[in-house]
């Protein structure tokens, strides 16, 4: 059994920063395509003869947004990212996988909670459409958000955020961090996050028990693992913590490796054998060293 696809038009392609787009669906033909806020949509792309599936977050909610629409950061060297970006116009079609993830949440009128959200870089997408369904549909909890980036210039959503700070200025907080801060930048914090930094922001927000307190984490896996090792030196609960990793593209993962072992190493690891159970079907494959995926995938 395979799973139906959508074609999705392109409606409208919106610069956020010099390396993120977002771009804005018409919904399908068919008629109005259902999601979750958080999900994903699977695109299905035929780039240099490659059949090529790449995973990107929602960064809309069905209830606020009119359209879907999916934000991409520009990888360098990147194939999928640099296609988007450089071919991509309104008017453009593509292919997609039903709306999928469980990095999401029920949200409730009548439920009263704290939604802490972690974020670094393009790791905001499923955050910022959890952050507006809540906001929307939960008007007695509480969002507060970290978004750490490299400078304000990488800050995606930065309008958009600000806005949310004047429209719900008792429920929404933003907290920035930024690795590169200019001088005299005095809008967040500088460096890296760090358990002590985590506490004190921690500290300067509303203050809820734990079984009404949530904690969304999305973004670079460095600082995905320093978050959940000071949870764990915080005594906070990680069971609480729900987390959306991105991982890297197979352009990211071999660089990675080649950078790692020398070339005849890579070539002397042996093979492995890889099944994949996928929508109902079956798919064996050797994947041999240098390569992150068959070339024959379906």
């Amino acid at each position: 059994m395979s799973l139906q696809t959508y074609f999705l038009k392109v409606k409208e392609i919106v610069p956020e920063t010099t390396e993120a787009i977002t771009l804005v669906f018409d919904h399908p033909e068919t008629g109005k395509m259902a999601y979750q806020a958080g999900q994903f949509l699977t695109l299905l792309l035929n780039i240099e003869q490659q059949s090529v599936r790449r995973a990107y977050s929602l960064c809309t909610s069905p209830t606020t947004d009119e359209y879907p629409a999916i934000t991409v950061k520009k990888v360098e060297k990147g194939l999928v990212s640099n296609y988007l970006h450089q071919t991509l116009r309104p008017g453009s079609v593509l292919e997609v996988l039903p709306p999928m993830g469980q990095f999401t949440t029920a949200f409730d009128a009548q439920q009263t909670r704290h939604l802490i959200l972690l974020a670094g870089g393009s790791g905001i997408t499923p955050l910022m459409a959890i952050l507006k369904a809540a906001l929307a549909e939960e008007p007695q909890s509480q969002v507060s958000l970290l978004y750490a980036n490299r400078d304000p210039q990488s800050i995606i959503f930065k309008e958009a955020l600000e806005k949310f700070q004047t429209q719900y200025p008792e429920r929404f907080r933003v907290v920035h961090l930024l690795e590169k801060a200019p001088l005299f930048w005095n809008k967040g914090h500088k460096g890296r996050i760090s358990t002590k930094l985590l506490k004190k922001i921690l500290d300067s927000w509303p203050s809820f028990d734990s079984t009404h307190t949530e904690y969304y984490m999305c973004g670079p896996g460095g600082m995905m693992q320093q978050i959940t090792q000071s949870f764990t030196e915080l005594g906070l609960p990680l069971d609480n913590l729900r987390k959306e990793s991105f991982g890297v593209s197979p352009e990211e993962a071999a660089q990675k490796a080649a950078a790692v072992l020398p070339a005849a190493t890579l070539s002397a690891l042996p093979a492995y054998t890889v099944l994949v159970k996928y929508a109902g079907e079956e798919y064996t494959f050797d994947v041999p060293p240098r390569q992150n995926y068959p070339a024959n995938r379906p």
